[in-house]
């Protein structure tokens, strides 16, 4: 089995197991603007050619720090299994296409909200934003709502990925995958 299949077996292993919450859930680390590291909580969208999709707005602070440093990280953490997978790779911007594609898919209030927020900006008051939503959610009734301009999508691909069973005798069972020329490298480590 290969990297990329050992990664979706043990998604799909938790995606059955756990009720509360999707295993697409994920942290996307990058190089903040100020160096420092950036985490914040994403959704994968899929793997395409053993890629990690993200998507999101390409103007905010994760997608100007992506600009400047196309490397990132995917932490994983899958309660009913008790595993991690962590990644590292270089990121490349998926084809506008591509990231329209996964927009239609949103619902129709995260695409509202993709369409007149811009993600992390200030804001008077949580009311006001409340209101301002509402809003817009009335006017737009009945239309569709066009992917925004800054929404696009990058691709994750992974240069290492290490995956952590967790054992109750702290024995984790750790192996890292790292690429090697054209082939993935794999490595038991201590717990």
């Amino acid at each position: 089995m290969n990297t990329i299949q050992l990664f979706e077996e043990l998604y799909y292993k938790e995606e059955e197991l756990n009720t509360q919450a999707p295993p697409s859930y994920c942290c996307l680390s990058t190089v903040g603007l100020d160096a420092y590291p950036n985490s914040r909580f994403v959704a994968l969208k899929a793997i395409v050619n053993g890629s990690f999709v993200i998507t999101g707005t390409l103007n905010s602070r994760k997608g100007k720090e992506l600009e400047k440093n196309s490397k990132a990280a995917l932490s994983f953490w899958w309660t009913a299994t008790q595993v991690q997978i962590r990644i590292q790779g270089d990121v490349l911007e998926i084809p506008k296409t591509e990231a329209e594609a996964y927009f239609e898919l949103r619902s129709r209030d995260a695409k509202i909200v993709s369409s007149i927020f811009e993600q992390g900006k200030p804001i008077q008051s949580i009311v006001h934003l409340k209101k301002h939503f509402e809003e817009r959610k009335k006017e737009l009734v009945n239309t569709d709502i066009a992917c925004p301009e800054n929404w696009g999508g990058i691709a994750v691909r992974p240069s290492r990925i290490e995956f952590m069973k967790f054992k109750k005798n702290r024995l984790h069972e750790r192996m890292l995958h790292y690429k090697k020329e054209d082939h993935w490298v794999k490595v038991i480590l201590q717990p």
